[in-house]
């Protein structure tokens, strides 16, 4: 599970209260104003994507606190023992290890070249579905995109409905009468409106972008590894290559902290 999400609503919201005072917390508190902002910003986003897309808003909300789901090295030490077998027996002896495989794009690549194609096609194939992969993602990401920037949007339409009706309320004669109250109230739809924008709909598509990147930096390794084991790679100078990918932590972690690896 990835804590981070929830800990930075959860302490950017607390220092909100803090800010407001908990004393005074009752003066923010308007159903109204919540109901245009909230209600609001989400009926745009309804109008502005076809129903295909909007399903997933809840998975994507659930994202936020879900843990890394691809774990690069793990498919590094696979790929590496597959190589191993290869080098023994053939690509053909790969076939049982690529119907063991849980994941459909890992077991796709290790058939793509058991099946001998061209190592550019076998690149050419795998690369497109990545990069469909990827445009999918953040056509997911700009829906919180989008949201982010109707709800200060729909903060300031409820701002106007709330100085429109504080103007058509105000009794002159009485010298301005409750223009003090009316105009906090009329305020408070925007305060609604950022805080939803940056405190729940901006994670959210950040997230799912650091998501997407990881399932790219996966998907790039297991290309580049099968297609070591397609022209036969050493299985040391193959792990060493898929290592590169990852931040220097994770490498020396693979490699030993000489920086090498210990394998064949």
């Amino acid at each position: 599970m990835d804590i981070t999400s929830i800990l930075g609503v959860v302490i950017g919201i607390a220092l909100v209260l803090f800010g407001i005072g908990f004393d005074k917390l009752g003066n923010f508190v308007d159903p109204q104003s919540i109901l245009i902002v909230f209600g609001g910003s989400l009926a745009a986003v309804i109008a502005s994507y076809p129903l295909s897309k909007l399903k997933s808003m809840l998975k994507h909300m659930g994202m936020l606190v879900s843990g890394k789901k691809y774990d690069p090295a793990t498919a590094i030490d696979q790929l590496v023992d597959m190589a191993q077998i290869a080098r023994k027996n053939g690509l053909l002896a790969l076939e049982e290890k690529a119907n063991a495989l849980d994941d459909p794009f890992f077991k796709q690549a290790v058939m793509l070249v058991v099946d001998a194609m061209e190592a550019e096609k076998v690149r050419e194939m795998l690369e497109g579905a990545v990069d469909s992969m990827a445009a999918r993602h953040e056509d997911c990401a700009g829906i919180w995109d989008k949201a982010a920037a109707f709800a200060p949007a729909f903060g300031m339409i409820g701002t106007l409905i709330g100085l429109i009706n504080m103007l058509k309320g105000m009794d002159v004669t009485s010298g301005g009468g409750n223009i003090g109250q009316d105009m906090s109230v009329a305020l408070i739809t925007t305060f609604y409106g950022c805080i939803l924008a940056n405190m729940l709909y901006m994670p959210i598509a950040k997230k799912l972008r650091i998501r997407n990147e990881e399932e790219i930096l996966y998907k790039q390794i297991i290309i580049e590894g099968v297609l070591g084991i397609q022209t036969g790679d050493n299985p040391k100078n193959l792990k060493e290559r898929l290592v590169s990918f990852l931040d220097t932590k994770q490498q020396l972690q693979l490699l030993g902290s000489d920086g090498s690896s210990s394998g064949e």
